[in-house]
């Protein structure tokens, strides 16, 4: 009885296996697919944090000018609110918190694909995400 029962799980399995190979059209869909882009704010204050940490080459808890990439360089000024000429990492977050929520246009506390986009048409950088995060943290970026 075991033996039917192994053989027609297998005779079963083998009959899923075979399905329809997808057509070039579909292969080529599938290629450009990109997934929505889904973030919290929860999530994306982590990302933040750990955008600090790598920008902090020196590990003084501050980030200097030569410390910023170059796109951020002419808002130094702005991202250091109490004008001290280094930015902490206070400064940096509720910085890159204000632009999150400028994104998110309905106040769900998530920016989606949509929500980005919008923001892209703005002319506004966009925002850090977590697949843009190196997977040795310890590489600076210079983006």
């Amino acid at each position: 009885m075991r033996v039917m029962i192994v053989v027609a799980g297998a005779l079963a399995l083998a009959a899923c296996s075979r399905a329809k190979e997808p057509s070039a059209e579909e292969q080529a869909a599938l290629s450009n697919y990109v997934p929505p882009f889904v973030m919290s704010r929860l999530d994306f204050g982590g990302v933040v944090e750990r955008r600090f940490r790598r920008l902090d080459v020196n590990n003084d808890d501050k980030l200097s000018r030569n410390e910023l990439p170059k796109r951020l360089i002419a808002r130094f000024d702005e991202i250091d609110r109490n004008k001290d000429g280094s930015i902490s990492n206070e400064e940096w977050s509720a910085w890159m918190m204000r632009r999150f929520d400028a994104q998110d246009i309905n106040h769900d506390g998530t920016v989606t694909s949509d929500e980005r986009e919008r923001a892209r048409e703005l002319h506004d950088p966009d925002l850090p995400t977590p697949a843009e995060e190196p997977a040795n943290a310890a590489a600076p970026s210079r983006n």
